[in-house]
């Protein structure tokens, strides 16, 4: 195998997923050599879209934040790197509709908070001071947010304490709340309520006592504000976009090389990335730093024992976020022909009438089905002008939900094989309750799990969104951004970085380009 051929770098990235794509081109937009390690043939880790027969299947990603109009990272990413125009965000009309017995009849939560207000009143007329309430927090956090996003100095901050938003001294009251605390306090009892605000849970988290304040208002509040969008053509395109971004300016992507080794100095700092192509042998590349699009835990293992020690340290008490199933369908008829209204239908089981009942979600996979059938969230993207199905063709349905890499440990393959098999039947049977029609007008179906997630991104639990979003123990404590490490020179560049997502790993990158700047001088 042939080395690169600069002898050293400023920064070599580990992975190519959006944290690392956005980092490296960050850096390569300011001057410095950037060398990007991917273990794939492909870049985009998990913003990866399959194309098969005609028809793209989409891996991962079901809604992101349009960029701009929030304080979203996204848009600033694309603006400095001049890729706005290259990545078509394809708005989505409502955030989802709720099919829940707890409910009643359906319910659609439109975008805009103010529709969303307006639709939440007239379901529950009797807590419309409550929703006012709630919505009024959520659109103080994007309020604070934006505020914060200013860079103000301490003087500036002195200066302006009275003229402060609410939403400032709202949030600082709630800072160390989680989910279940602030809307006891807003609903009470209002199960209901909950559920239909709530209804897209897994796209944070698995456990609403568990889940921070702070950041579902963040996410979901820029939801509400902004609405939601879809990147036409498949996530992939914003993968493909940023690593355009970093070929046009001098920088280096190496797809199928998997990084075997951090090499640190005798001071402990990052001197050098061994990386090996397929059985080609292995190289060695100097740096500066370096930037770890992965989890934390899988560089430990690539660390030489000091460095290995202090960063297991580091995350050691921290929890992972929680990971899911993904069932792809290939659709010989198009979802709203089949009745399907909305874009993301979310189909609660009866089991569910509280809040608090999706922390059972995650177990429902454990054995073959039975009569815990899990929530399922449907996404037919022939709802919107998704570009992933050539002309004539239907666009692609997928259905995901809770899932733990635990509920497949020990299996052999062939049981493993018998229970998805089961799996996607008893969820075609579920839909097939819904929209008749469904399960004939399937023409493939293909299943992946907790277990698929661990080895396709390489994090342990198949860990979604980086570290759980827990509330943290102390005011002002975290966890919003931890890029640096306590190896001096590697820094975190990902969703582990701080908030899960797509704009949580962008963001991620863009703030490890931001240290490793500051590191170099």
């Amino acid at each position: 195998m042939s080395p690169p051929s600069r002898s050293a770098f400023d920064t070599v990235v580990i992975g190519a997923g959006l944290g690392g794509l956005s980092a490296a081109a960050l850096l390569a937009r300011d001057g410095l050599s950037v060398l990007v390690l991917e273990r794939a043939d492909h870049v985009g880790g998990a913003a990866t879209t399959l194309a098969r027969d005609g028809v793209a299947q989409e891996m991962s990603l079901h809604m992101t934040v349009p960029p701009g109009g929030t304080p979203d990272p996204k848009a600033a990413i694309l603006d400095r790197l001049g890729l706005r125009d290259l990545v078509d965000f394809v708005p989505v009309p409502a955030l989802y509709e709720l099919r829940s017995p707890a409910v009643g009849a359906p319910f659609v939560l439109p975008a805009g908070m103010d529709p969303a207000e307006a639709a939440l009143t007239a379901r529950f007329p009797e807590a419309a001071g409550a929703i006012a309430g709630f919505l009024d927090e959520l659109r103080g956090i994007q309020g604070a947010m934006a505020l914060m996003s200013e860079r103000h100095d301490g003087r500036w901050w002195r200066g302006h304490l009275a003229d402060l938003p609410r939403g400032m001294w709202a949030l600082l009251r709630d800072y160390r709340h989680s989910l279940s605390q602030v809307m006891q306090r807003h609903f009470g009892d209002n199960e209901a309520l909950k559920l239909c605000l709530a209804a897209n849970l897994p796209y944070y988290a698995d456990d609403p006592d568990r889940l921070w304040w702070l950041g579902y208002g963040v996410a979901q509040g820029g939801f509400l504000a902004g609405g939601g969008a879809y990147i036409r053509g498949g996530s992939q395109r914003l993968a493909e976009a940023l690593a355009g971004g970093i070929r046009d300016r001098g920088g280096r992507i190496l797809c199928g090389h998997a990084a075997t080794g951090v090499l640190t100095d005798a001071d402990g700092a990052v001197c050098a990335v061994r990386h090996v192509r397929g059985d080609r042998g292995t190289a060695e590349v100097p740096c500066r730093s370096v930037i770890a699009n992965a989890a934390p835990h899988a560089l430990v293992d690539l660390l030489p024992a000091p460095a290995a020690e202090a960063l297991s340290a580091e995350i050691a008490d921290r929890p992972l976020s929680l990971s899911l199933f993904h069932v792809s369908y290939r659709m010989a008829r198009s979802g709203s022909d089949l009745g399907i209204g909305q874009y993301a239908t979310v189909l609660l089981p009866d089991w569910m009438q509280r809040l608090t009942d999706w922390r059972a979600a995650g177990a429902a996979l454990s054995t073959h089905p039975h009569e815990l059938m899990p929530p399922l969230i449907t996404v037919d993207y022939g709802q919107i002008d998704a570009g992933l199905s050539a002309a004539g063709r239907p666009a692609p349905i997928t259905v995901t939900g809770i899932d733990r890499v635990s509920n497949w440990a020990g299996l052999s393959e062939a049981d493993r094989r018998a229970r998805k098999a089961a799996w996607i039947a008893a969820i075609t049977a579920r839909l097939e309750a819904e929209w008749p029609g469904f399960a004939a007008a399937v023409q493939s179906a293909e299943m992946a799990t907790a277990e698929t997630m661990a080895r396709h991104l390489g994090t342990p639990g198949g860990a979604l969104y980086g570290f759980a979003p827990e509330p943290p123990a102390r005011l002002m404590s975290g966890p919003p951004m931890r890029v640096r490490t306590a190896v001096p020179g590697l820094f975190l560049g990902s969703a582990f970085s701080g908030f899960g997502g797509y704009s949580g790993a962008m963001g991620g990158g863009a703030g490890a380009a931001a240290a490793v700047r500051r590191f170099l001088g």
